[in-house]
């Protein structure tokens, strides 16, 4: 068997060579009540059956990050997020490409899943067409908040996403569909972005400073600075809501899906995301540029500015650190990265397609 290749950063959770047809898609991470960590990613591309019959892949490591194994593999499971609440790990995401909501529970650590049978076993839409990644499910006033796109509004990537969230009372069954209760879900505008809006994706549910629900969301546009959006969300979670003269925030890496998490002591929001170096301007859309992960933070969610770079390679058009989900264990960041990166079967045909599902901890100073 083929070195891989062990100047790849971080820890190696999982490879597959890109003449596979097999892309690592979806990384998320979560951290168990007895310590242990857990991820998990999916397979994207011309091989991946995501369309009709998609796989989740759990991996769980008992030793702090430092080696992984297989746990199981969910079946019909695609852009999911692991989450641990009221010491259950649960994942949610869609049952296929643009497909409908599920959400799925593990009393074991990852090792075996509950199955979205019907609405009352995890199945949340019939018939829908929906968008999501592995974003933050959040605990606020009572009510559990996690995002979502509407997928129904035609064909064309991008401006097909209205942007939405669910919600639920803390204390109810998660696996009910007729717990959840969904906002409105909003459209963007193409002349937003001096004409150059070309869609929403990927919503961070977030507590705002002043303690109210907001939907922090990635924008697609050729222009810089990039630019995410700030969507209101009402106290009971029924209406979205947008100005567009005050929604719009200049936000590092903002074209590419990154997640927002609040540093409790310290009351400062980080995130991990895609910047552009100085010297990358212009030689790509900015959505394609992740050559290079950094760690951004704010203080008040409007003023974004970048602390440290965390990941870079030089070359931008085949090596990515991209989709990285990431949590605090005490102040200690945990990630998980979809990479792109030269390997021992001559690497990846783009930075997107990536080949390597990498663990990362990184410290806030």
């Amino acid at each position: 068997m083929k070195n891989i290749n062990m100047e790849v950063p971080g820890t190696i959770v999982a490879h597959r060579p890109h003449q596979s047809g097999l892309y690592i898609g979806s990384p998320s991470i979560a951290v168990l009540p007895n310590g242990n960590y857990v991820v998990s990613h999916d397979f994207f591309g011309p091989n991946s059956n995501e369309h009709k019959s998609p796989k989740t892949f759990i991996y769980g490591s008992s030793d702090n990050g430092q080696t992984w194994c297989n746990l199981s593999v969910i079946e019909n499971a695609f852009w999911h997020g692991l989450f641990v609440h009221n010491d259950i790990l649960y994942i949610m995401g869609t049952n296929r490409h643009h497909g409908d909501i599920v959400i799925r529970k593990s009393n074991d650590g990852g090792e075996s899943w509950s199955s979205p049978t019907d609405r009352k076993n995890g199945l949340i839409t019939h018939g829908g067409q929906f968008h999501t990644s592995a974003v933050p499910v959040v605990n606020h006033n009572g009510k559990l908040w996690r995002a979502f796109e509407d997928a129904s509004g035609g064909h064309e990537w991008g401006m097909r996403y209205k942007a939405g969230i669910m919600s639920i009372q803390e204390g109810d069954d998660l696996l009910d569909a007729d717990n959840w209760q969904f906002s409105n879900f909003l459209y963007g505008d193409t002349t937003w972005i001096d004409n150059s809006f070309n869609g929403w994706l990927e919503g961070n549910a977030v507590v705002s400073p002043a303690g109210d629900i907001v939907n922090i969301i990635r924008t697609d546009s050729r222009m810089l600075p990039e630019k995410a959006a700030i969507i209101g969300v009402s106290s009971c979670g029924k209406e979205s809501s947008f100005k567009v003269d005050s929604g719009l925030i200049n936000m590092p890496g903002a074209a590419k899906k990154f997640t927002i998490h609040k540093h409790e002591k310290t009351g400062i929001y980080y995130s991990l995301t895609n910047v552009i170096l100085s010297e990358y301007e212009g030689k790509n859309h900015p959505m394609r540029l992740r050559n290079t992960l950094a760690l951004i933070s704010s203080n008040d969610l409007i003023e974004w500015s970048v602390k440290k770079t965390l990941l870079h390679h030089e070359d931008h058009l085949k090596h990515g650190f991209q989709y990285v989900d990431w949590t605090f264990n005490d102040d200690v960041i945990i990630a998980v990265s979809r990479t792109a990166y030269m390997d021992d079967f001559n690497g990846v045909s783009n930075s997107h397609d990536a080949n390597f599902l990498t663990f990362h901890k990184w410290t806030i100073d």
